[in-house]
C-alpha cells in the first residue's frame, strides 16, 4: 500500500510547474507590497501581417519593496492575493539606470 501512495504524485505538485511567468518592467511602485509591471509582446497582424505590439498590466506582490520604478522584473502567476492581485514578483531581473 505505501508504494502506491509514494509513486503518485499528488496534484498540487502537479499544478505547481503550470504557473506562468512573464517578464515586463515596472511601471508604478507607491502602494504598500504591490507592483504594477506592464507586459509588452508582439503579435502578427492576421490580415495585414505586420507586428503589433501589444501590452498588458499586472498587478504583482512585492513583499521586501525591493522593485523601483523602470525595473525589469519577473513575475509569477499565483492565487488570489487581493481584488486585483493574481501574480508575484519572482526576481528583479534589471535595475533601472
Amino acid at each position: 500500500m505505501s508504494t502506491e501512495s509514494t509513486q503518485t504524485a499528488s496534484p498540487e505538485t502537479k499544478g505547481r510547474n503550470l504557473r506562468k511567468e512573464r517578464v515586463g518592467i515596472v511601471t508604478s511602485d507607491k502602494m504598500n507590497k504591490s507592483i504594477t509591471v506592464t507586459v509588452e509582446r508582439r503579435v502578427m497582424h492576421p490580415k495585414y501581417g505586420k507586428f503589433v505590439k501589444l501590452t498588458s498590466k499586472f498587478m504583482a506582490h512585492d513583499e521586501q519593496g525591493d522593485a523601483h520604478v523602470g525595473d525589469t522584473v519577473r513575475i509569477a502567476e499565483t492565487r488570489p492575493i487581493s481584488r486585483n492581485k493574481r501574480w508575484r514578483l519572482v526576481e528583479v531581473v534589471e535595475r533601472a539606470k
